[in-house]
């Protein structure tokens, strides 16, 4: 039996309870979170990963909860499916919740586009009165080198690197003033449809600096790509809208983080990494030890 067949027959069982025959059963994404299209409209998402650090519901009930108050101030993102309770629901032990098929449009966001739309769900954001954990993704990557230890997925040098890395960003950012953030705002969390620009995936949330988020967006372009032209317009359009200017040290601090945070996750996330992942987790590592 292949190993998706029990979450596709989750999500659609789930969906056939709650009065909608799917008609279709199209794999979107299949990784820790599997991601299918049932409908026209109905796409479910399914956590596949019974073995990795985040187990239970809690935090797809935080996610839930972020994304309802998202749409419904009119923020730019996804929309869950109207059609479904919110959940979040599990069936034959997998969690799922279920979504709006949006549809996508082959063109470049613009930074000035990207660096708005981000300001927008921060400012909706800032009125979300449910606690949030500190500093969650980076605290969490601090206790998943303990697994990455225990399992022998990274030598001694790089745990103690990123300890280092990620132990030291925590006593710098947590005294900055936090407010609620997307937690991974990366460009494979950022969809251009023709509904515009819109994020999505909000199980990272937590409270943290905006350079955080910021930092999120810009690192590919600014390390990676030297594409400065591209990271400069992200955090002018964020500034202007925003009224005011970001915190440089805190934005430097959080590229560190990120870095770090994306070096530990990657065993979890990608544990048969293609030649391109491996290259691009070298060159964090690279980056993070020149530091």
């Amino acid at each position: 039996m292949p190993a998706s067949d029990l979450p596709i027959r989750a999500a659609t069982e789930t969906a056939i309870a709650h009065g909608i025959v799917p008609d279709r059963c199209e794999i979107l994404q299949d990784g820790n979170t599997l991601v299918l299209r049932l409908t026209e409209t109905l796409v479910a998402r399914v956590v596949q990963d019974r073995d990795g650090p985040r187990q239970g519901m809690a935090w797809f009930a935080r996610e839930n909860a972020v994304a309802q108050h998202l749409a419904k101030h009119g923020a730019p993102v996804i929309p869950m499916h109207p059609d479904i309770p919110p959940g979040p629901h599990e069936h034959l032990g997998y969690p799922i919740n279920f979504w709006r098929f949006v549809t996508r449009i082959d063109e470049e966001p613009k930074p000035e586009a990207v660096g708005r739309t981000l300001f927008h769900c921060h400012q909706v954001l800032s009125a979300f009165t449910e606690s949030l954990p500190q500093l969650a993704i980076i605290t969490e990557a601090i206790h998943l080198l303990e697994t990455l230890e225990r399992r022998d997925l990274f030598p001694k040098a790089t745990l103690e690197l990123l300890d280092r890395h990620l132990t030291n960003s925590v006593n710098v950012l947590a005294v900055l003033p936090h407010r609620p953030l997307h937690g991974d705002a990366h460009y494979g969390n950022l969809m251009n449809t023709t509904d515009g620009l819109l994020w999505t995936d909000w199980e990272d949330t937590f409270a943290g600096p905006v350079e955080w988020d910021l930092s999120s967006i810009i690192w590919n372009a600014r390390i990676i790509d030297e594409d400065h032209d591209t990271a400069d317009g992200i955090l002018e359009a964020y500034q202007e809208a925003a009224r005011g200017p970001i915190d440089r040290t805190a934005l430097w601090q959080s590229m560190i983080a990120r870095a770090a945070v994306m070096s530990a996750w990657y065993p979890v996330l990608y544990p048969d990494p293609s030649p391109e992942r491996r290259e691009k987790l070298k060159f964090r590592l690279d980056w993070l030890g020149r530091l």
